[in-house]
């Protein structure tokens, strides 16, 4: 992945906050960042965090 956190709490922070700010869609952040969406989400559920479509957001 490619310049970002590697905490997973500082890398949910900046996600939501991206996705809220920003991208429409998961895979819209993706694609910008250039990030495997696969990878981020398998990365963030492994820290317990889940990601909502319908909110665009983790939890």
């Amino acid at each position: 992945m490619n310049e970002i956190p590697k905490d997973p709490i500082m890398l949910l922070s900046m996600v939501n906050m991206k996705l809220r700010d920003k991208y429409d869609s998961l895979e819209e952040l993706c694609y910008e960042l250039d990030v495997n969406e696969d990878d981020l989400i398998k990365e963030l559920n492994e820290a317990g965090f889940e990601y909502y479509p319908e909110l665009n957001q983790f939890h």
